[in-house]
């Protein structure tokens, strides 16, 4: 079985170290790789640049509030581009507001959650996005 590769568009270090910690400690073989911003995530996608030779990942989590190009114009590249639309995207944000869930929804977000506040909270959220996109799902 090949490892799964996972994209995670994460501009908190903090944040990206936790959920890369709990990824590695997974049942399930996986690569997580890493970028700060949403002009990195695109060009990741799109194998550009320092990217061009990296794999085309079969899950993407997804931060909306980045620097720059921010994750609802990251989600929305990736929604209408014929090749990458079908790559399952997570949101995972510290935004509750209505209207981004709504927006997230509305450009195919395959689901979104909220990151909590509380360290032990994040953990078991990724450690419940790891059991059930790598474990439950069947990745395309």
């Amino acid at each position: 079985m090949q490892p799964i590769e996972i994209l995670l568009v994460e501009d908190s270090p903090s944040d990206a170290n936790l959920t890369i910690r709990n990824f590695q400690s997974s049942k399930i073989a996986n690569h997580l790789h890493w970028v700060e911003d949403g002009e990195a995530a695109l060009a990741y996608l799109q194998q550009q640049g320092e990217y061009r030779d990296a794999p085309r990942p079969d899950l993407v989590l997804l931060d909306l509030n980045l620097p720059g190009l921010d994750g609802r114009e990251v989600l929305s590249a990736i929604k209408t581009h014929p090749q990458l639309r079908v790559i399952p995207v997570v949101v995972l944000t510290t935004s509750e507001d209505e209207a981004d869930i709504l927006h997230s929804y509305q450009l195919s977000a395959n689901c979104y959650i909220t990151k909590p506040v509380d360290v032990q909270q994040f953990i078991q959220v990724i450690r419940l996005i790891n059991d059930f996109w790598l474990i439950a799902v069947k990745l395309p």
